[in-house]
């Protein structure tokens, strides 16, 4: 691999100092014609380019915001993502985006590179429930957003997404469609917002006097694992097996329609499913998926403009919130008439 070339290479191929190569690049008007056409020339001659980080750092900005989100691989935060760099990019400003995969750990080393390469502002969506690094972050005064999370402590600004209220619409939308033996899929209850939504669902079941919901955790949320988690419960007896599913997130959810599916259960008429999310995949499914709506990419958005105003304000007046409310997309997975319907035409 060849040696990066730098400006002590530029300067003496030209035969000047550094400081002149480091004028003629950055600050022209302060050397002669003759030596601004030398430096160029030279500078064109060994393919040197400027280090950006270094150009950013000298003029006291980094250029970008920081993001971490809990899983890249959940379409939900890649369209988060997509709404932050559509605010960064109007104001200039490029999102460099941490993937925590389900991990504290990872989660950390994000934040802490955020703080390294000195980032204008960060946009956190919290894998877990403690938040020491939330201290940290403003200890060092970078202007932060939470993300999918509300700041109780009432520091920071925050865009969120009324969980509670998501998972009792699923299952008031199954109870309503006559099922009474719910359950709730999801991975980890540790995660704030898979606790909210089992939440939401099992007062919807308390309030139908159905009883409690029967939860069903996996170490994953991944389409391959809900495949596997839908053939065991088709391998239930039919009285012993959920009728009504509601799933933390539509990855999860297709794969457990697949599996009931491909071991001969029918979706809706013996179990009725409840994705999370609205994916685009939601909608094409093998039987199209009934989701909960998550305006993922206005979240991301939202949330980068309020940080952008954070940053231009230096974080003068109280912090804002703004939660979205939950919407129901209803289709086939829960509703019989749908699969009439579609195996009519």
């Amino acid at each position: 691999m060849s040696k990066r070339v730098g400006i002590r290479d530029v300067a003496e191929r030209a035969g000047v100092s550094i400081s002149t190569v480091s004028n003629a690049l950055n600050r022209p008007h302060l050397v002669s014609v003759d030596l601004l056409e030398r430096v160029r020339a030279t500078a064109g001659e060994l393919g040197y380019v400027p280090l950006q980080a270094a150009r950013q750092l000298r003029a006291g900005r980094s250029g970008l915001l920081g993001m971490t989100v809990i899983n890249i691989a959940n379409p939900f935060f890649g369209e988060m993502v997509a709404g932050a760099e559509d605010a960064a990019s109007s104001s200039g400003l490029r999102v460099l985006v941490g993937n925590s995969s389900d991990s504290v750990d990872r989660e950390r080393e994000h934040l802490e590179l955020f703080e390294r390469v000195q980032v204008e502002g960060a946009l956190v969506a919290p894998f877990g429930d403690e938040t020491p690094w939330l201290d940290r972050l403003i200890a060092r005064r970078i202007p932060t957003v939470l993300v999918d999370r509300v700041d109780e402590s009432g520091r920071v600004p925050y865009v969120t997404f009324d969980d509670v209220a998501g998972g009792r619409l699923a299952a008031e939308h199954l109870l309503s469609t006559g099922r009474r033996r719910l359950a709730f899929v999801g991975a980890r209850n540790t995660v704030r917002q898979v606790r909210d939504r089992l939440r939401g669902a099992q007062a919807a079941a308390t309030d139908a006097g159905v009883g409690a919901i029967e939860p069903i955790w996996t170490e994953r949320t991944t389409s391959e694992v809900g495949v596997a988690l839908g053939r065991s419960l088709a391998a239930r007896p039919p009285h012993e097996r959920p009728d009504g599913l509601v799933t933390s997130n539509d990855h999860l959810a297709i794969g457990v329609l697949h599996g009931l599916i491909s071991a001969g259960v029918s979706v809706p008429a013996d179990v009725a499913i409840v994705g999370y999310d609205d994916i685009e995949f939601a909608a094409i499914a093998a039987v199209p998926l009934t989701s909960i709506r998550q305006p993922s990419r206005q979240m991301g958005l939202h949330a980068a403009n309020l940080l952008l105003e954070a940053i231009r304000t230096g974080g003068a007046g109280e912090p804002s919130g703004h939660v979205y409310a939950p919407e129901l997309v209803v289709r086939g997975s829960t509703s019989a008439a749908s699969v009439v319907a579609a195996a009519a035409r």
